[in-house]
């Protein structure tokens, strides 16, 4: 839950609209993404950040295309190669409430530069109002914040009406790319960090049936059981969505693979698990994609 390490597999065929006057990318880039496609398709592969790249990468199954191995664009580096049998495209996408996290308290992932007190922090207690009292008993008033509403996403898919809008709550993952990850469930992962740092108990494969995904890292007890009592989702994320609106738009299929480093604000009382538990998670995700690869493969 909470900073789930991602792996997202799609059919990705890279594209882009060139204007000689204001070419949103240069001609030379446009030229590599001609090439590269002509020699598609390729199996997108989308990890969140650099250190859950690198064991990908530094696997033995990956190679590097040596016509191309790296596409820069617009600041985003893509790596193109083999995995098995399978062409990828590797790319790296960009990247709490927690009740007593406070501008004294580090924040989970923080060192690392994932994220900053410096710009600030809401706390909803603030804006509580003054207490009250009824038959003797006192209690607090409603908050001033009052509600918080979930709504749909807009797309527009290449096969719609131009320019009319369709809505997205959920997003379904491709039906075979579903049915082939529940042979994942078998294999063995890592369980410690190192020879005196483990994991309570074996960490193990498990399809679901949904999950959710926003730009908001969850390490709340409390919003944790909402959304599942609400939603009826198991898993937390803060990258799938905008990997599966953008295959749901183009018409491609997707699924997510995710490996948990916390628990949402359900594990310790201390800290945040994803410290301490991030490159084991990062680890296990890129073993369970590689014997996803060689499944499709077969």
């Amino acid at each position: 839950m909470g900073d789930l390490k991602v792996i997202l597999i799609g059919l990705i065929v890279l594209f882009a609209i060139v204007d000689d006057s204001e070419a949103a990318i240069s001609v030379k880039a446009f030229r590599r993404i001609t090439r590269i496609n002509k020699h598609g398709p390729h199996l997108g592969l989308v990890v969140p950040n650099s250190f859950e790249m690198s064991p990908l990468l530094q696997s033995s199954l990956f190679v590097e295309d040596e016509r191309f191995p790296q596409l820069d664009f617009e600041g985003r580096r893509f790596r193109i190669g083999r995995l098995g049998k399978e062409k990828v495209i590797v790319v790296m996408t960009g990247l709490s409430m927690r009740f007593g996290d406070g501008p004294n308290d580090e924040l989970a992932l923080e060192s690392s530069g994932d994220y900053t007190r410096k710009i600030g922090y809401l706390n909803v207690s603030d804006y509580t109002t003054m207490m009250k009292v009824e038959n003797g008993v006192s209690f607090n008033s409603s908050n001033y914040l009052n509600s918080v509403w979930y709504q749909p996403e807009e797309i527009f898919p290449v096969e719609g009406t131009p320019e009319v809008r369709q809505h997205a709550f959920w997003v379904p993952v491709d039906s075979h790319y579903f049915a082939l990850s529940k042979k994942l469930e078998g294999m063995s992962l890592e369980g410690c960090v190192n020879a005196t740092t483990c994991l309570p108990r074996r960490p193990k494969v498990v399809q679901v049936e949904s999950g959710c995904s926003a730009n908001v890292f969850v390490d709340n007890a409390s919003y944790r059981q909402f959304l599942r009592s609400k939603f009826g989702v198991t898993p937390i994320d803060m990258e799938t969505a905008a990997v599966a609106l953008v295959c749901l738009q183009q018409g491609t299929p997707f699924i997510a693979l995710r490996s948990l480093s916390d628990l949402a604000g359900g594990g310790s009382a201390q800290s945040n698990e994803a410290n301490i538990y991030g490159p084991l998670a990062a680890q296990n995700a890129v073993d369970a994609v590689v014997h996803f690869v060689q499944l499709l493969s077969h």
